[in-house]
């Protein structure tokens, strides 16, 4: 019967295509249609004016050999029925010779996880496509495969066999034999081609690191009974008792030792069989390896050894052994980290109190100057920390120019920022100038990073402890405003932030804190309320007259100051109605101007800031309002605060109405 074939809907129809039609077809026959299609619409594409009809006799020709028969839905309509190839060039029926085939073979899987080839011409054009033809595998190494000794006895005994002929590069049936672990092939093989017994394949491997790669003890036994070279490795350099222990295999590196393999020779990233049975927390091995002279002492390229492995990868039975045959619980890796650094940032709990209650040295640094506890806090390993802080000196921590809570804070470790701080840690310390300049805005204390992670608990647990929230060059209010963050910013209002600080790379001649808060006008009122300077936001060189062109420039850095500063030549700093003359800010002018004004008395609005005002109509009742002389209940309310103070205000006996008035609560006083 013809492979099935669905036509194409004539153009008379309405687009619908009955698709059940497809069902039974493979995912060789659906790829080989869309493929068919695909050079169908390539054609009409190309030749518009012209229509190609076939008629749907089947044709020998065109019929594709590749694909197999499929039965043809019940009842097909008649202009189904028929098998053909809607593409006027179809495939050929037998696929191109690669080796002479002039064009581009492309190979590629189904989704169902069939390999297919496709040859194309030069211009594109499909030749052929169907399955991957797969190579025929050779007599030989299939009864060795299979296991059929009958066979290969009778192959090995032909004289056209050449055992040395590979089936692929470097692969020999003796190779073959030990993949599959037929020993009594493997026995054969031997007897009739001796010289075969160390050849290697295209990675470097006898048929004895094959073996043992494998697993298979009884070819490894055929080997070494025939004298196998036990030291020959592959490219890696991985010898036999190596890939031994690698596969956690007592027996097989009995075997090896029993008849003499080396010990302590190294891979080519310089491990040794001890250590890689130290990975697998295998004692037994490593009991083996030792008695035949295995040194613990030796190290990779990384400068690790095997005691500091298994502190790594958590192997305590391991690491036991090797402490109770005299192994340096302290040894140091190239890059300075010891192995309780390394248990502790990997968590390993048992390791860490292992080696603890060796004496191992916990004020030990590496070359990054960090302590086991550091990693610990970073990590929030609090268990190990619990075990770390008794031994840890923090004269020893201070000289490391980095605190534990300086990393608890900044990975939001707060039950590890909790233990830490009952320790007795210093809440107020400093990360050195070194690591400071890690960072672009400098900062030094663990409360910056709490607030600039936006971690509020953290954030009040510091200050609760005493933390300085004044000792950044780049001030934590500063930062929370920036952020948007209300909550922590009366908290650090609350434990004396300074409102008023600079910042010393972007001078002004206000509170530096005003230009992050401008546009968040409650958080700008509250500062205000708090004790912020208003009176210096209307100083202005300039006055009345015409100011200066403003020039602004980008920041290349992502710093907090803001992302674009106008240049101004004075040494004083940027000016109040400079920053506020910013695209981004100069919307909010007038409400700002507004709220200024209550924190006030007489001041004269600069050219600049009345240029504001008057950009917006509704802006006029600002302007009034600045107009002299200001209001005699505003100066009193100014002279009050003046000579009282804000915080004597609030112990002061005075009636509810009057405080909110103090407090520029307007709306409750009129109401009253």
């Amino acid at each position: 019967m013809a492979a099935a074939r669905i036509s194409h809907p004539s153009s008379a129809a309405a687009g619908f295509e009955d698709y059940s039609l497809y069902s039974n077809l493979s995912d060789d026959e659906l790829l080989q249609l869309a493929i068919e299609r695909s050079l169908t619409d390539m054609q009409l594409n190309a030749t518009p004016q012209t229509a190609c009809h076939h008629d749907n006799k089947p044709n020998a020709s065109n019929t594709n050999r590749n694909q197999l028969p499929v039965s043809s839905p019940p009842n097909p309509p008649a202009s189904q029925t028929g098998a053909h190839y809607s593409s006027p060039n179809p495939p050929m029926e037998k696929p191109p010779d690669p080796k002479t085939f002039d064009g581009t073979v492309s190979r590629f899987m189904t989704g169902s996880g069939k390999r297919m080839v496709a040859y194309y011409k030069a211009d594109g054009s499909l030749v052929h496509i169907g399955p991957e033809p797969e190579k025929e595998e050779e007599p030989l190494f299939r009864a060795i495969r299979e296991g059929d000794g009958s066979r290969v006895k009778a192959l090995v005994m032909c004289p056209g066999t050449n055992l040395m002929l590979p089936s692929k590069p470097g692969w020999l049936a003796v190779h073959q034999a030990a993949w599959f672990g037929q020993d009594t092939c493997l026995k054969m093989l031997l007897s009739a081609q001796p010289g075969m017994i160390n050849k290697r394949t295209s990675q470097g491997e006898t048929p004895l690191l094959v073996a043992v790669s494998r697993g298979q003890l009884g070819c490894v036994q055929v080997l070494l009974e025939d004298g196998a070279d036990l030291e020959i490795p592959n490219y890696d350099k991985e010898t036999p008792l190596y890939k031994a222990c690698e596969r956690n295999s007592a027996a097989t590196v009995a075997a090896l030792l029993n008849h003499g393999a080396a010990v302590n020779t190294q891979c080519i990233q310089g491990w040794t069989a001890l250590q890689e049975a130290t990975v697998h927390n295998n004692v037994e091995i490593c009991e083996m390896l030792l008695k035949a002279g295995a040194k613990h002492n030796l190290r990779n390229m990384y400068g690790i050894g095997p005691l500091f492995t298994a502190a790594q990868n958590g192997q305590l039975a391991a690491l036991r052994f090797l402490i109770r045959h005299g192994a340096d619980i302290n040894t140091q890796a190239a890059d300075g980290a010891t192995a309780l650094y390394e248990a502790a940032k990997n968590g390993h709990q048992d390791i860490v109190e292992m080696l603890l209650s060796q004496n191992a040295d916990a004020n030990k640094p590496g070359k990054t100057g960090m302590l086991p506890l550091h990693i610990a806090a970073q990590r929030g390993s609090n268990t190990i920390i619990s075990m770390l802080i008794p031994v840890t000196s923090k004269a020893r921590v201070r000289r490391t120019g980095i605190s534990p809570l300086h990393l608890a804070a900044e990975r939001n470790r707060d039950d590890t920022l909790e233990m830490l701080i009952e320790a007795g840690f210093d809440v107020n310390a400093q990360l050195s100038e070194e690591r400071s300049r890690l960072y672009e805005d400098r900062r030094t204390t663990p409360l910056f990073f709490s607030v600039i992670n936006n971690n509020v608990e953290a954030v009040s647990m510091l200050l609760a402890a005493g933390a300085d929230p004044n000792l950044d060059m780049f001030k934590p209010l500063m930062v929370a405003a920036r952020m948007g963050c209300i909550q922590t910013v009366k908290l650090l209002v609350e434990h004396n932030a300074d409102i008023n600080a600079s910042i010393p790379t972007h001078p002004t001649t206000f509170p530096a804190v005003y230009m992050f808060s401008m546009k968040y006008l409650p958080m700008f009122k509250y500062l205000l309320d708090n004790g912020g300077h208003s009176l210096s936001c209307f100083d202005c060189v300039y006055g009345s007259q015409p100011h200066p062109p403003i020039k602004t420039k980008r920041s290349e850095s992502n710093d907090y100051s803001t992302q674009i500063l106008p240049e101004t030549v004075l040494k004083t700093g940027v000016q109040f109605c400079e920053m506020i003359s910013i695209p981004s800010i100069s919307r909010w002018a007038g409400p700002i101007i507004d709220i200024l004004l209550d924190y006030v008395g007489h001041v004269t609005l600069c050219s600049k800031l009345i240029e504001h005002l008057d950009s917006y109509s509704g802006w006029s009742n600002i302007k009034e309002k600045s107009a002299l002389p200001r209001p005699l209940l505003q100066l009193c309310r100014l002279q009050i605060l003046q000579l009282v103070g804000r915080q004597q205000l609030k112990r002061l006996p005075l009636p509810g109405s009057l405080l909110r008035f103090l407090h520029h609560n307007e709306a409750a006083l009129e109401d009253s």
